[in-house]
């Protein structure tokens, strides 16, 4: 298996596309931290993990918190020895208007999608600098092309590829790749409250005719941090079923 004895931390882990990418990169041989608030989120993905015979441990741990990452980060090294893979895929949303959009919804976004990025990444590097290659995989969105309605959750994401690009220039000389995925709409918890109109809406608009699955953004993840993609770095990936292209 093309992860074994690697040790991957994943973000955002309890749900979604962190569940399923914590779930790709255990098949794949890694051990692998799986980090959220969510406590019982954790412990069912863990579980599952482990039933297919994978190795996991649950770390609670609030993203824009530094001390809970560098918690986090210690009993990742503790338990399995080191870090070699990041995936930050922990985030949230609250939409409004920048009209009706308010100060605490704007810091409350920017603090998990930004400040959260760039706190694990901090930890990332001084786990992996100086002690073997690593790789840094973060979390932008097609939103970064500006979506009405949601002035915090895109500014956060053009930050985040901001940082990627600065990290990847910084890092390099430390053998540390630093990407990015930027997901289109994608089949998660997030979207099941979305009324099915609207959802048939935003099919719409994708060339490939349907969301993401959480496994297809897990997948290039897993790409990110294989040798296939040793020569990549400072790099954003838009998997968005085509919808960037504006046809």
């Amino acid at each position: 298996m093309r992860f074994s004895n690697k040790v991957a931390v994943v973000t955002g882990a309890a749900s979604g596309i962190g569940a399923a990418t914590a779930k790709r990169f255990a098949s794949e041989g890694a051990a692998v931290a799986c980090l959220d608030v969510k406590d019982d989120g954790l412990a069912k993905i863990v579980e599952e993990i482990k039933g297919a015979g994978g190795r996991a441990i649950a770390v609670t741990c609030d993203v824009s918190k530094k001390a809970d990452v560098d918690a986090a980060f210690a009993k990742t090294i503790a338990e399995f020895g080191g870090v070699h893979f990041v995936i930050n895929n922990a985030g949230i949303t609250k939409d409004r208007t920048a009209r009706k959009l308010t100060e605490d919804a704007w810091d409350a976004v920017l603090d998990v999608n930004l400040k959260g990025t760039f706190l694990v990444c901090q930890a990332a590097i001084n786990a992996m600098a100086g002690k073997h290659p690593g790789r840094i995989v973060n979390t932008a969105s097609v939103a970064v092309r500006g979506n009405p309605g949601q002035p915090n959750y895109s500014a956060s994401k053009a930050g985040v590829i901001g940082l990627t690009r600065t990290l990847s220039l910084e890092l390099a000389k430390d053998h540390i790749n630093v990407n990015c995925v930027a997901p289109g709409a994608t089949d998660t918890a997030m979207f099941a409250a979305v009324p099915q109109e609207i959802k048939d809406a935003i099919v719409n608009t994708i060339p490939l005719k349907r969301m993401a699955t959480p496994g297809d953004i897990a997948g290039v993840h897993a790409f990110l941090c294989s040798d296939d993609a040793a020569y990549m770095t400072g790099q954003v990936l838009f998997v968005d079923g085509g919808v960037t292209l504006g046809v």
